[in-house]
């Protein structure tokens, strides 16, 4: 929200107290407490009829550093987010001869001098990295109401990342950002996934612990500044030090959790019915045994929103017109087709489900003021919300997909937790706007928790579309409504890099596109793309998403399946997919254990390459591996190789980086390029992703090891054992391993390439 307008006046009918001076710094249990008066306080009169600002500065965590901001001390604290890390006492405070208060915590400082003008500055390694000075700490009554804001201090060249799954540039700089969860398709401002957390390239991360809306203007009003207001009275921020975006996410997620392990299995192809189209179990099973005669591995099934009766949903009873058999078809499922399967489901009860009647006489749907139930025709006629505040509701909800994992059921696909309204009262008197976004975390935690309790550890998957703080604790998520075309499949990966960039370690999107039906091309260009994610989903609006619907002859109608058809292009890209199996489960441990994303923006992989700071048409897969998808009809592609020896994956030839490439590539490639050095362990098998990568494992050694150089690489299988190989080069280049291990081969490519 904007308060002022240009450099020197406010808004029409706004009014802005702002912090003018550090009137006296105290210490004591561990928190350093700052009283600023919003005048300078020049003799005892100045005292009278004044406002001060509160602000107390912590550090929940060793490198964080937390600020809060209070105007009526006495007013209700907002809803802010399960800081799962947090302990007490990591930081120690000072008050010096001078009146200079510091807070040091982990490498990370916070100084407060003293009288005028107001200044609070946050230091490393004797470098400020961002700082609150004139103006930036104000109380604003406007005709919205009243706000508490803080600005912080952006250097010269300073870029701004994170912020949610955002659609837009991934660089933020110049824009306004509202968090605030929203169903508006991934070509709009608005967005499913709103974090308020972001982190720079100048060392360092800030995140706002406030569920409700949050504004930001990120050099967009004031330009050399970061601002950031919340309604209300009081403001709460955490500054957490990297300094590299890898070093922040690792204490981000610490302190506001880490994402679960996925099962290995959910890293393979899933296959949707998509939305509207008509389906049965002979349907399914056509296309799931279709997939296996082409060789096309398929690891998942989806049931979208249809396997239940329309105008029930959600009452999670399987439409007994088409499927009158669910506990035979899914055992068949399971036993003969060899899939898991995943079902659609979302926190709205509809008018003609029975649920209904039974969730309102217990008092388990959202209530207006007037002790009514809270129904609209938005989406379902009549539709009522489950109240996740009320322990009752959650239990019972859970019940009913208790009964469908019972059945067969291995995954749940929780869409929509966006639409949340305002005008509603809550069981436990939650505040409805701090609830909108928080809705989202008590949803799909619901839902997970129950996965975890039944199929355990590790096995618990979702399929999310919203989310905010703390989702990342709750994968997978995925990139919601996109349409059929390039620059749908463009704006799809900013969101996912921006997710990344904001804690979130797993991510998807709908291959092809959801509304409409791409062409052939770019349905063969997102599934290259698709299947080189963390997770790999078919799946659309009103037509399938079977390779073999494209490509098609359109007078005969012969099904085109050679080398660059549809077909070929899935079974290409899923089974390189499977065989990196190794490399990805590993990946995707890196992100469990230290909250690094598996598709990793090129900024967190090169935070030293000034030509990786604006990239957001390529990005890393997991710590080795450059992907490039192709967003053109034409096959050109531009990729940029930072500084050192890149090795082709698909012809072996070397490439020095450190600069831009323009290529030229059909539908069976894309840019896929090994950085200098690496391991990737390739496993044997190219039909699922569950297996032992133990066993048949291929070591592939590119080039840029130096002599005498180890390496080391550790692969863990789906049931948790774990083998490690000491890689070395020797005095005449090749490659050595050490391990206790048998099975695996060697392929030292530097030494074929040298040769």
């Amino acid at each position: 929200m904007k308060f002022t307008d240009g450099f020197w006046q406010l808004r029409p009918d706004t009014t802005v107290l702002y912090a003018q001076e550090a009137y006296d710094i105290e210490a004591g249990d561990g928190a350093l407490v700052v009283t600023a008066p919003t005048r300078v306080i020049a003799g005892r009169g100045d005292t009278l009829n004044r406002a001060t600002f509160t602000v107390t500065l912590t550090s929940p965590l060793p490198g964080v550093i937390g600020v809060r901001i209070e105007h009526f001390r006495g007013a209700r604290r907002p809803l802010g987010f399960d800081l799962v890390g947090a302990t007490s006492g990591a930081g120690e405070v000072e008050v010096e001869a001078d009146g200079t208060g510091v807070l040091r915590s982990g490498g990370l400082s916070a100084v407060v001098t003293p009288g005028a003008p107001y200044g609070l500055r946050f230091e490393a390694d004797g470098k400020v990295l961002t700082a609150s000075g004139h103006k930036s700490v104000g109380h604003a009554t406007t005709p919205e109401g009243v706000f508490v804001h803080e600005q912080l201090a952006l250097g010269v060249g300073e870029l701004v990342y994170g912020l949610g799954e955002r659609f837009g540039p991934l660089v933020k700089n110049g824009q306004t950002v509202d968090i605030w969860n929203a169903d508006g398709g991934t070509s709009s401002e608005q967005a499913y996934k709103n974090v308020p957390f972001y982190l720079t390239n100048r060392g360092y991360g800030v995140l706002v612990n406030h569920t409700g809306a949050v504004s930001y203007e990120v050099g967009s009003e004031a330009v050399e500044r970061v601002q950031f207001s919340v309604p209300g009275e009081s403001l709460e921020y955490y500054v957490i030090l990297g300094p590299t975006p890898a070093e922040v996410l690792d204490r981000y997620t610490r302190l506001v959790g880490r994402p679960a392990a996925v099962p290995a299995w959910s890293y393979g192809l899933w296959l949707s019915t998509s939305f509207t189209t008509q389906y049965d179990e002979g349907t399914v099973t056509g296309f799931i045994e279709a997939m296996a005669e082409r060789s096309l591995p398929l690891s998942v099934f989806h049931f979208d929103c249809f396997w239940m009766r329309e105008f029930n949903w959600c009452d999670f009873e399987w439409d007994p017109r088409v499927f009158p058999d669910p506990e035979g078809m899914l055992k068949r499922l399971h036993e003969e087709q060899d899939v898991h399967v995943c079902v659609w489901i979302n926190p709205y009860i509809a008018q003609r489900s029975p649920l209904f009647d039974e969730a309102a006489a217990q008092g388990f749907l959202v209530k207006r003021a007037d002790g009514t139930v809270w129904q609209w025709d938005k989406w379902q006629a009549g539709m009522g919300l489950v109240d996740f505040t009320h322990p009752g509701a959650t239990a019972w909800y859970q019940d009913k997909l208790r009964r469908l994992i019972g059945q067969g059921v291995d995954a749940f696909k929780t869409d929509f937790g966006e639409r949340i309204p305002t005008d509603v009262v809550w069981h436990d008197g939650s505040d409805p706007v701090e609830m909108h976004n928080w809705y989202t975390q008590l949803y799909n935690q619901a839902v997970h928790d129950v996965l975890v309790t039944e199929r355990g550890d590790g096995e618990a998957v979702l399929f999310a579309r919203s989310a905010t703080v703390g989702g990342q604790r709750l994968p997978v998520h995925w990139g919601g409504d996109s349409t059929s075309t390039y620059e749908s499949m463009a704006e799809t990966l900013r969101g996912g890099l921006s997710l990344a960039l904001s804690g979130f370690g797993f991510w998807s999107h709908d291959i092809g596109g959801f509304e409409g039906t791409p062409d052939a091309g770019v349905f063969k260009r997102w599934t290259a793309f698709g299947l080189l994610s963390s997770h790999s989903r078919f799946h659309g609006s009103d037509s399938y998403r079977v390779p073999w619907t494209f490509d098609t002859d359109p007078v005969t109608g012969a099904v085109d399946e050679g080398p660059q058809s549809a077909v070929a292009v899935t079974r290409r890209f899923t089974e390189l997919k499977l065989s990196l199996m190794p490399y990805l489960y590993a990946a995707g441990r890196e992100a469990t254990e230290r909250g690094l994303p598996l598709m990793r923006p090129m900024v967190v992989a090169f935070p030293g390459d000034p030509g990786a700071a604006y990239l957001d048409r390529q990005y890393m897969l997991g710590p080795d591996l450059l992907v490039a998808p192709v967003f053109s009809a034409t096959g050109e592609v531009e990729v940029y190789l930072p500084a050192g020896t890149w090795t082709d994956w698909w012809t072996g030839e070397t490439v020095t980086g450190g600069g831009w490439r323009r290529e030229q590539h059909g539908f069976d490639t894309l840019p896929l390029y090994v950085r200098a050095g690496a391991v990737i362990p390739v496993g044997a098998r190219t039909d699922r992703p569950d297996y032992d990568y133990r066993d048949g494992l291929e070591l592939r050694v590119f080039p840029g090891l130096a002599v005498g150089e180890e390496r080391l690489v550790e692969v863990t299988t789906p049931s948790g054992e774990t083998a490690t190989y000491a890689i070395t080069i020797g005095a005449d280049g090749g490659a050595s391993v050490t391990t206790d291990e048998t099975g695996w081969t060697l392929r030292d490519l530097g030494s074929e390439a040298s040769r």
